[in-house]
This record gives structure tokens, C-alpha cells and sequence, in this order.
């Protein structure tokens, strides 16, 4: 049957996209980028600290929530690198915000997410060598982004109440 109806019947309503709504921060100091080693479908990978937008939260907030539950680090957002749209394999539609941040204080002692094996710090050099480890493209992607400069004001994001 067709979706696009006729004069005497109206079109079938297309399924509604619905795309996981994430989170990434790119996390800089002394050269050096913070990720996550996690074990994901029994492969370690790495990623940048990130994770789902939760209801009643805003995407900043998200952000430095993801970050500390990942890694244990406090941060404060610095910029808005951008906005990327991808699909998964296995065709999970996934739409990603990303922020640039500076570390402000360590709790080493905090206990990290489930399935995060540990924090660590690599030079952007050493992340696009372990490009086969990468969680997925929008990793790299984020990373390029945000080593060209690519800063925009928190400003951009808004919530409205």
C-alpha cells in the first residue's frame, strides 16, 4: 500500500524519528585530551565522556553530569564545538552535542559509570592512532572539530521554560 494516499484516503502517517539525544565533552589540559576506556559488546573502546540528555535537564547540565559520572572530574564548559547527526549500525539514530571544557577539580575516589574501565588523558595525536578503538566516527569528528578551533558561545543553547 501506498504511504502517499489518494483523493479518497489520507496518507499513512511516516513512524516518527526519534533519535537518541547525547552528550560529549572534549575535556583539554597540558595537551592532553581526558576519554573513557569502556567495554562496549566485549570490545574496549574509547570515547569521549558522554551520554543520554535526561529528563528535566538541560544539555549544559548534561554535559558536566556525563563528565563526572565517566570520569570523576568536575569541569566548567568553555564553548560549543557542534552539533552532529549519525546513525548507528545497527541504525540507532543518534543526535550529538558537543562541548569544549577545562578540568576544575579530580574526585579520584568516586566510583565511575557501569561498563567505564577507566578514565584517561592522550594527546590528540595518540587518540586518531587508536582510531579502530574509537566508540564510533563522531569521536574523531568531535576532536578534529574542536582542534580547529571550531568554539562556539554556550550562548547558542538555550532552554526555555
Amino acid at each position: 500500500m501506498s504511504t502517499t494516499g489518494s483523493p479518497l484516503q489520507p496518507p499513512l502517517p511516516s513512524p516518527r524519528w526519534s533519535p537518541h539525544v547525547t552528550v560529549a565533552t572534549v575535556v583539554a589540559r597540558d595537551g592532553q585530551l581526558l576519554l573513557v576506556e569502556e567495554e562496549r559488546q566485549g570490545r574496549r573502546v574509547l570515547n569521549q565522556p558522554a551520554g543520554h540528555l535526561e529528563p528535566e535537564e538541560s544539555l549544559l547540565e548534561a554535559a558536566v553530569r556525563e563528565t563526572r559520572e565517566e570520569t570523576g572530574w568536575d569541569v566548567r564548559l568553555t564553548g560549543f564545538i557542534g552539533t552532529y547527526q549519525w546513525q548507528a549500525a545497527d541504525g540507532t539514530p543518534f543526535l550529538r552535542f558537543a562541548f569544549a571544557a577545562e578540568p576544575v577539580r579530580h574526585h579520584p575516589g568516586q566510583p565511575l559509570d557501569a561498563g567505564i574501565l577507566q578514565a584517561l588523558w592522550l594527546t590528540p595525536a595518540a587518540i586518531q592512532a587508536e582510531s579502530t578503538r574509537l566508540r564510533s566516527p563522531l569521536v574523531w569528528r568531535t576532536v578534529s572539530d574542536w582542534q580547529a578551533g571550531q568554539h562556539y558561545p554556550l550562548s547558542l543553547l538555550r532552554t526555555v521554560q
